[in-house]
């Protein structure tokens, strides 16, 4: 896929989920990284509807990076941490590698710690 075909990709992709609902159908339109999928639904499931907010794409070959930043509120359960209501905006970064028209595979890159913290948890006992 050309460079700016996978920008494009991903663009329509974000906008696609962005603030709505991620069912499987929508997600297996663009990803068929199986891991990828169950991290989404696991934030899904947590922050329904959560918002992405591209800062920045840089594009070599297969690859799309994604700066950007995640809002959403806290609705579900996170790793065992019963819903707090409250509302996020983390930073993250994200590493889409897309062949055929479909993400193959994804790296994330969040500051749990920040999470967290804008959770109200503290890791400190």
């Amino acid at each position: 896929m050309v460079t700016i075909d996978a920008k494009k990709f991903i663009q329509e992709y974000w906008e696609a989920l962005s603030g709505k609902p991620k069912p499987m159908s929508l997600l297996e339109k663009y990803i068929s990284d199986t891991e990828f999928i169950d991290h989404i639904k696991v934030y899904e499931e947590s922050f329904p509807h959560y918002e992405l907010l591209a800062e920045d794409y840089i594009c070599e070959d297969d690859k799309v990076v994604v700066r950007a930043r995640v809002k959403g509120v806290h609705k579900g359960d996170l790793m065992g941490i019963p819903p707090t209501g409250k509302t996020i905006d983390l930073p993250f970064t994200v590493i889409y590698k897309v062949k055929d028209e479909k993400i193959v595979k994804g790296w994330l890159y969040i500051d749990r710690m920040e999470l967290m913290h804008q959770l109200g948890i503290s890791s400190m006992n």
